[in-house]
């Protein structure tokens, strides 16, 4: 992530913490808090190399209390992603995490469509990248980035011809979160994550549905290493909300759709 992490640094105004997956295991451990570890593959658009899925089964497997993951395969592989899927299944991930900005594809592209059938098919939610991105901010065309790939009305088409495919917004859809809310508000198959933002920063109208008609269906996170799980909980905890939306929000929404105890 050479290059792309410095621009969001700076974006987030947070330098990233690395540490072993031994160390980041322990941490949310104390915490009680598990952790959903994302693989990554965008080597058509970006040229760089993937994280395996097999990585983050692994890390699973030897910390299973603290972590659960989601796989990702590159759209552009064709039907070598679409195989990528059963194989994600057969690892024992609970999704696939899709950037379709870095990955430089449209959602609503029924090209791509092969790919989340299959994500429906075994039983794998897909969680999308949405709204503006960190990762090129404020960097001269943006890294090469396009924002518009990813946004909300472009799962729309995708929720609407996979209903029983689970679709996961993640960070609301920034700037564009009232299409994203009005896509959940249709479509009971659509959750939103809150991830990537200071909670205290989230604006009012998505807390609004967060603590309303809409409780079901949001999901806490923390975007970590941009955000520390410590600083997002305490931030989320510090709005004052429902004792009965908490509990939904960071916790009874995101065990249903992982299929977690």
């Amino acid at each position: 992530m050479s290059g792309y992490v410095e621009a969001a640094e700076a974006y987030f105004r947070s330098p990233v913490q690395r540490q072993s997956l031994d160390q980041l295991a322990a941490r949310y451990r104390e915490l009680g808090v598990q952790a959903v570890l994302l693989a990554w593959d965008a080597e058509t658009a970006t040229g760089r190399p993937r994280v395996p899925n097999e990585t983050v089964a692994a890390a699973c497997r030897d910390h299973p209390d603290v972590f659960t993951g989601m796989g990702s395969v590159d759209p552009h592989k064709g039907e070598a992603a679409v195989a990528e899927v059963a194989n994600i299944a057969s690892l024992g991930l609970r999704g696939v995490k899709f950037h379709p900005s870095l990955q430089a594809f449209a959602p609503d592209d029924p090209g791509y469509w092969p790919i989340f059938a299959a994500c429906e098919e075994h039983g794998l939610l897909a969680l999308f990248h949405t709204g503006t991105s960190g990762i090129g901010a404020r960097q001269p065309g943006g890294q090469g980035i396009r924002i518009d790939y990813a946004h909300p009305l472009k799962l729309d088409p995708v929720a609407a011809a996979h209903p029983g495919l689970t679709v996961v917004a993640a960070h609301f859809g920034w700037p564009w979160q009232l299409d994203l809310i009005a896509i959940a508000l249709h479509k009971t198959n659509v959750y939103i994550d809150i991830s990537g933002w200071s909670p205290r920063r989230i604006p009012a109208e998505v807390i609004r549905e967060l603590q309303g008609r809409l409780s079901g269906q949001f999901l806490w996170g923390s975007d970590f290493p941009f955000f520390t799980p410590e600083r997002c909980l305490a931030e989320f905890t510090g709005l004052g909300l429902p004792a009965g939306v908490m509990d939904k929000v960071l916790r009874d929404n995101a065990a249903r759709i992982l299929g977690l105890t």
